[in-house]
């Protein structure tokens, strides 16, 4: 979106060099990256940013309001419930889809949104890697504000909160087959935290425990990936701690935040970069142009249940007493915005967030890009083709 980068970036572009690119991000920590990796960077002009950041701030304002927690008390399904919440997420994520506006300009539109970590050291190694395999001009930042450098100790500051990095684990199910591995990879060398598999803590009394390399090692604080939604899946876990138990520790990213800041949200959001979004309970009478939304159930992750082609009979057939835990959302049309060889790809930004305690607002911090040809972002709109994948936005 930057002309002269993009015309740069694509005549130094080879597929031997992206071939090259892909190998020493598998070789450098010597574990391969389990998703597509773009064949680039996204490169974000002033205008385009000026607009993400004044649309991340009027979702802000609502996200920092004291009314928050009883607007998403109904969010969090009872037998979910974590205790010891803090005041507010420690993770934020704000997925903007680019799209063309009526009078011809770029503008971002709220896709999605969670109060969960997303890939936070992965996408500086990520932006790291393509400043050494192609051009990428000074002047332009993947993070806000802050260089590599600053940044990686802002998140590791974060994460241990002065605790020992021994005391500290990224908790997830299965860490190292998860698809997001790789950023667990690059966070234990950044932070020294140790990924462990949720079936292999430990609970005695409110104490947990992890053993690695043979050693016993309480557990103050807790990094959490893990999703509600993988875990309740896996019927074959044996545990020995279940995250709704109270125990004595810090978290890092409270697991209630996924249920509050997610889908639940966006209703209570009206902003010109928000579309239209309503629980399918607020509605009297359902559109006409059905065609021209999508359905979401409220507690899935990662797409699941989203049905992109509504018809009549998918709201009917839900009763009336789940129509809150559904929306109904305006379809976006997405505007192919990247210079590929062989035509124009559309992208994604996700907006990262981390809200220090003590702090009045979230801070953006960095971002992640993905690219797409297909119907839609993701993997399985994207099968075989090229130009597509995980990506990372340079800002102007």
């Amino acid at each position: 979106m930057i002309d002269p980068v993009r015309r740069e970036y694509n005549q130094f572009f080879s597929d031997e060099k992206y071939n090259q690119f892909i190998d020493a991000l598998n070789r450098y920590y010597n574990f391969p990256v389990k998703f597509r990796v773009a064949e680039t960077p996204v490169f974000v002009g002033h205008d385009l940013k000026q607009k993400l950041l004044r649309a991340s701030d009027s979702i802000v304002d609502i996200l920092v309001s004291d009314e928050l927690k009883k607007k998403t008390e109904r969010a969090i399904p009872k037998d979910l419930y974590v205790p010891n919440e803090d005041d507010h997420t420690l993770f934020m994520a704000l997925d903007f889809g680019i799209v063309k506006s009526s009078t011809g300009e770029l503008q971002p539109q709220l896709i999605e949104m969670q109060g969960f970590p997303s890939l936070f050291c992965w996408q500086d190694f990520l932006s790291n890697r393509y400043r050494e395999h192609f051009p990428i001009p000074e002047n332009l930042n993947s993070h806000i504000g802050l260089s590599s450098a600053e940044y990686q100790q802002l998140i590791k500051r974060i994460l241990l909160n002065d605790h020992d990095p021994a005391e500290v684990i990224l908790l997830e199910i299965d860490p190292l087959q998860q698809n997001t591995a790789i950023d667990f990879v690059v966070t234990k060398h950044y932070t020294g935290i140790e990924p462990i598999h949720i079936g292999d803590l430990k609970r005695e009394g409110r104490k947990l425990f992890y053993s690695h390399n043979g050693k016993k090692t309480q557990v103050k604080r807790i990094y959490n990936r893990v999703i509600f939604d993988e875990l309740n899946a896996r019927k074959d876990l044996q545990l020995d701690f279940n995250l709704t138990e109270e125990v004595d520790v810090e978290w890092a990213g409270h697991p209630n935040w996924f249920f509050r800041i997610s889908k639940f949200t966006m209703p209570f959001i009206k902003s010109e970069y928000v579309p239209e979004c309503r629980f399918l309970s607020d509605y009297e009478h359902f559109p006409d142009d059905l065609q021209n939304y999508v359905l979401k159930p409220l507690f899935s992750f990662s797409g699941s249940g989203i049905i992109f082609h509504v018809k009549k009979e998918d709201l009917t057939s839900i009763p009336s007493e789940e129509g809150h835990n559904f929306l109904l959302q305006r379809k976006i049309q997405y505007e192919p915005v990247i210079q590929a060889p062989d035509g124009l790809v559309k992208t994604e930004i996700r907006l990262l967030f981390v809200w220090e305690r003590g702090e009045a607002r979230p801070r953006l911090v960095t971002n992640l890009a993905r690219l797409s040809r297909g119907e839609m972002i993701g993997v399985k709109f994207n099968m075989n083709k090229t130009w597509v994948g995980g990506s990372v936005c340079f800002f102007e």
